[in-house]
């Protein structure tokens, strides 16, 4: 087994923590022929591989072969081996991440009847509106905790649109602008 050089493990380790293992960025400082010498050896070693870049996914370039294309550099499952990581658990990880954001993005918040909050949007959703005093009356809640709840939850988790006028004789009225009873 060959020992890596510093900036070899440098390359490598840093590699393994990005996504589908692309080895670029170089480390500060080496460019030019040095980098040069560096990735061909790596590559003769079989720890990197140049691949065709997705320049759609705006990733990093090697070296351009025309015409608006490109190379990246990849950490081989050997160059994992020598740093140390197993491919496998690598790929493993990856398909985790992947699947918690596909699993966090496909899953709209769902709104539970006789709640609090479903309360608060029916409230809302009225022609009239609703404004903090009489929302605090409803729920129970404090003035603080409902102004947090239309900003917070309504506003910003389940991104719906609510417009807040002041009114003579109510103060601040708050409404929710179209039906959205279809979304929640």
């Amino acid at each position: 087994m060959t020992k890596l050089t510093e900036t070899q493990t440098i390359i490598l380790s840093a590699g393994a923590q990005r996504p589908e293992n692309i080895a670029l960025p170089l480390p500060k400082g080496l460019a030019g022929a040095a980098a040069k010498m560096a990735v061909a050896k790596m590559i003769k070693h079989g720890w990197l591989q140049e691949v065709d870049a997705n320049l759609r996914r705006k990733e990093p370039l090697w070296r351009e072969t025309g015409d608006g294309h490109g190379t990246t550099l990849v950490v081989t499952d050997a160059g994992l081996l020598a740093i140390g990581i197993k491919p496998v658990v690598v790929k493993a990880v990856v398909a985790i991440r992947e699947h918690a954001a596909k699993a966090a993005a496909s899953k709209p918040p769902t709104q539970r009847a006789g709640t609090k909050q479903a309360m608060l949007i029916e409230m809302l959703q009225a022609p009239e509106g609703a404004s903090i005093a009489e929302i605090v009356t409803a729920t129970g809640w404090m003035a603080h905790t409902a102004r947090g709840a239309i900003s917070g939850v309504l506003r910003k988790k389940l991104a719906l649109n609510i417009t807040a006028q002041k009114i003579e004789g109510r103060g601040t009225v708050y409404q929710m602008e179209g039906d959205r009873r279809a979304c929640l």
